[in-house]
């Protein structure tokens, strides 16, 4: 069987940078011609990598950022038309497109879908106009519903995303913004909850005390209203931050990162995941856009580092990916961390109801959902 494939494509200019972003994103001023050097070096990087890796079947395309809908559509088309060239296109193939709700990139939908994409995420963040003001956003509530309409009717498929743990939210105020988001047709929806990531100007609010994060007990309040809500009206959490209405409406490409199956990252800052002579390899591209345009036209690929992973590294990423989707991970998969149903810590974290007793896979119980980050720290250290 043909190993399958995703292609991450990062587009890293935005309108404007939002305060809790620790992305790697550029402002969208006067790049023109910086930015059609980069479609161009992108469709090189593609062809570069695909001599590496050979015949695989591409299962998905995610054209990711900064705003991807920012470029011209005909681009985005380029792009596309080149992956489903070099590789055998899976017969539903998933082709997506993250994008803001500003009326000026929703007049763009259209063409995206005549370009190829089948999946809008719609970066709404918010349905309050005072939260999306804090958060930094460029739209308001009114123009994230009438996005949202457009796009429903545009593409085959949508998700949109959402942010909580704002200051000052309360649990009911959430569950009524979640029951909006679902009128508005999305199959998909993928709740965040606010992190303060260094470096950002969320960051700096907080050390200088203008800013203070929810609790950790509101924060997980938050979340169970999350779960209740969603899996009441049919979006089964599939993984921690994102719901789907059925199977179909999962997010093929970010499947491929939490299965560990291979993906190509191109473009400023993208990272991959190779699997070359049955090594694993994690492959990182040039951040700035004049640095990963230079790479390509020097080496053909944006590199600046291509690591091949040891056999510990690759389990405890498998771990660290695998255990925030409900199926879980295989025991074969992290067998180098020395983990089985009879290993004396799992048995201790499934009895305290932290994971599913399951005897072929190592899988969070929705008690275990709630600290899943010290859940899998516990598990990686356990041998």
């Amino acid at each position: 069987m043909t190993q399958a494939l995703g292609v991450y494509v990062h587009w890293p200019y935005c309108a404007r940078i939002c305060p809790y972003c620790d992305f790697n994103v550029f402002r969208d001023r006067g790049r023109r011609e910086e930015q059609l050097a980069l479609k161009a070096a992108i469709m090189s990087d593609l062809e570069t990598q695909a001599g590496m890796i050979g015949d695989r079947e591409l299962v998905s395309i995610f054209l990711g950022g900064g705003t991807p809908s920012l470029m011209d559509p005909d681009w985005a088309g380029e792009i596309i038309a080149t992956a489903r060239r070099l590789w055998r296109p899976a017969p539903d193939l998933e082709i997506s497109l993250e994008a803001n709700p500003t009326d000026a990139e929703s007049e763009r939908f259209a063409a995206f879908a005549a370009a190829g994409v089948t999946r809008l995420s719609l970066g709404v963040q918010a349905l309050d106009d005072g939260a999306l003001k804090f958060l930094g956003r460029d739209h308001d509530a009114a123009s994230a519903r009438r996005a949202a309409e457009v796009a429903a009717r545009a593409f085959p498929r949508l998700s949109i995303d959402l942010i909580y743990a704002r200051p000052d939210q309360t649990a009911q105020a959430w569950g009524d913004e979640l029951r909006q988001a679902m009128d508005w047709g999305a199959e998909h929806i993928s709740p965040y909850q606010l992190t303060i990531e260094a470096g950002t100007a969320f960051d700096r609010a907080v050390q200088r005390g203008r800013l203070v994060p929810p609790s950790e007990d509101l924060a997980a309040d938050l979340f169970e209203t999350t779960q209740s809500v969603l899996e009441g009206a049919g979006f089964h959490a599939y993984e921690v931050s994102n719901h789907a209405r059925g199977d179909a409406a999962r997010s093929r490409h970010n499947l491929v990162y939490w299965r560990g199956e291979d993906y190509v990252g191109v473009g400023p800052g993208a990272h991959g995941r190779l699997t070359l002579k049955g090594e694993r390899h994690a492959t990182l591209a040039a951040s700035r856009p004049a640095d990963y345009i230079a790479r390509v036209a020097e080496t053909g690929r944006g590199f600046v580092s291509d690591q091949a992973l040891s056999p510990l590294e690759a389990a405890e990423e498998r771990l660290l990916l695998g255990l925030r989707i409900e199926a879980g991970v295989a025991y074969g998969e992290v067998a180098a961390l020395g983990l089985s149903p009879d290993h004396a810590e799992v048995r201790h974290l499934v009895d305290l109801g932290l994971l599913v007793a399951d005897p072929l896979r190592l899988r969070a119980s929705p008690a275990g959902r709630l600290v899943l980050n010290a859940l899998t720290e516990r598990l990686a250290l356990a041998r």
